[in-house]
């Protein structure tokens, strides 16, 4: 099934939001950007939906909250309980 939606590297996401790709990978397995797998095993993402979330649409924050998120710091969480600390590390 050809959506015509062009598939992105985790490389290529990171560099349009300014993180390391390693980053991009965690949000994806956080379920903060969906992603999918190649049959290698490989995740790829959606251009539409990186694309979206660069420009505010679909995040959990965009409300208030936007003006003062950093620039860099992603897609939003999903809201619910998550891992302990998730997010925080390293920041004390």
């Amino acid at each position: 099934m050809d959506t015509g939606d062009r598939l992105l590297t985790p490389g290529e996401v990171a560099a349009l939001f300014r993180v390391d790709p390693k980053t991009v990978t965690r949000w994806a397995a956080a379920g903060r950007i969906g992603s999918i797998r190649t049959p290698g095993g490989h995740r790829r993402f959606r251009e539409s939906e990186v694309r979206a979330l660069l420009e505010g649409e679909g995040m959990l924050d965009e409300v208030d909250e936007g003006a003062n998120r950093p620039r860099n710091a992603g897609p939003a969480a999903p809201s619910g309980p998550g891992p302990a600390g998730a997010g925080n590390v390293g920041l004390h």
